[in-house]
């Protein structure tokens, strides 16, 4: 019997999860909820950009979509500008005894060490009223940041840190919220947007940093960020629009968790939106972008990971890879016990189900 899944958010990686959802046979759609009156009315097949009616029609919100009683929801929506009402939505979801599959919200991934107490007892909670999971995961933070890093730790026998990277081109990356409101690209240079306020990149990111310790079997004593921006050298253009000369186009930002005064495990990000800025920085190992592991131990690795697709760039190709992650998930999920399950504590979640001939492969 296929598992029945209702979506909300179709943005950026909803919409390639429930791309996934309408063709993969293990899944039935039961409704797909949207936050913008554009939106409402839309077959979920267009918002997924695939020419096919599905006959499962887009509504306001996460009410019509909790009221189908889907086995699971995957929650796509935005998480990082209105943190509250996506905590909010997922514990109706997990109180009615639905299980969740998202991107959001994102400091679910592993909380311990990173929010209260008393507002991770309150998901707890939830799920138990509802005999429910939620497993929350993306790209970094992410598979990038815990599976890989974890998969590779694995065959060493000293490890002395463990640093993940992102180098990515973000030139084509059409999410005008997240490139200017969240990222600051366009901003002057010294005007932090949200991301870059004191403690958030620690908070942000804390979530992988705590989970890699705890894989390790450590504990992390500290956690402190930094950040670089670099101007533009001139006006160019963008996906989302015109950086102009002198405003951010480049930037660099880490994240360490410091073990005795060391940086055991660092999240390192570098993100142009132009290949020829800061060449003094990280270079991905393909045009447009890659994902770094670097441990050093015995055996120490130097791993890169580039992922692509016929669709798009780098950046559609991550989160294309995030969209798998989590609709893949959702099986082992529905088996979970109850409450927050994370990389460390759901089995292993392979690709089982996803094997197409070529002439069925996605469009």
């Amino acid at each position: 019997m296929a598992i029945r899944v209702a979506l909300i958010g179709p943005g950026n990686c909803g919409s390639l999860a429930l791309a996934q959802l309408i063709e993969d046979p293990r899944f039935e759609l039961t409704a797909v909820g949207v936050s913008a009156e554009a939106k409402v009315g839309t077959d979920a097949g267009e918002l997924a950009g695939m020419d096919v009616a599905t006959g499962i029609i887009a509504t306001k919100g996460v009410d019509a979509a909790l009221d189908t009683a889907p086995d699971c929801l995957v929650y796509t929506a935005d998480g990082d500008t209105r943190m509250p009402e996506a905590m909010a939505e997922v514990m109706r979801a997990l109180a009615a005894g639905i299980n969740v599959v998202g991107s959001a919200p994102g400091v679910l991934q592993y909380p311990w060490g990173v929010i209260p107490d008393k507002y991770i007892d309150r998901v707890e909670d939830a799920a138990r009223q509802g005999n429910s999971t939620i497993f929350i995961t993306g790209v970094d933070p992410g598979f990038g940041t815990d599976l890989l890093p974890l998969a590779i730790a694995s065959t060493c026998q000293r490890i002395e840190q463990v640093r993940t990277m992102e180098i990515a081109d973000y030139a084509t990356y059409d999410g005008a919220t997240v490139m200017f409101d969240v990222m600051g690209f366009g901003n002057a240079i010294g005007d932090f947007p949200i991301l870059f306020q004191p403690g958030v990149l620690s908070i942000a990111w804390g979530t992988a940093i705590r989970q890699l310790a705890a894989g390790l079997g450590i504990e992390v004593d500290e956690i402190r960020d930094s950040v670089e921006q670099e101007p533009a050298p001139e006006d160019f253009d963008v996906a989302v629009g015109r950086i102009a000369k002198g405003t951010v186009a480049a930037l660099r930002f880490q994240i360490e968790g410091l073990v005795d005064g060391h940086p055991a495990i660092v999240v390192e990000h570098v993100t142009r939106l132009r290949a020829d800025l800061r060449p003094d920085w990280a270079q991905p190992a393909h045009p447009g972008g890659s994902y770094r592991v670097e441990i050093t131990g015995e055996p120490s690795y130097f791993v890169d990971i580039v992922p692509t697709s016929k669709n798009g760039g780098a950046p559609y190709a991550a989160i294309l890879a995030a969209a798998g992650r989590i609709v893949n998930a959702i099986p082992a999920v529905l088996e979970a016990p109850a409450g927050i399950s994370t990389t460390l504590s759901l089995p292993f979640v392979t690709g089982a189900g996803t094997y197409r001939t070529p002439d069925r492969a996605l469009p």
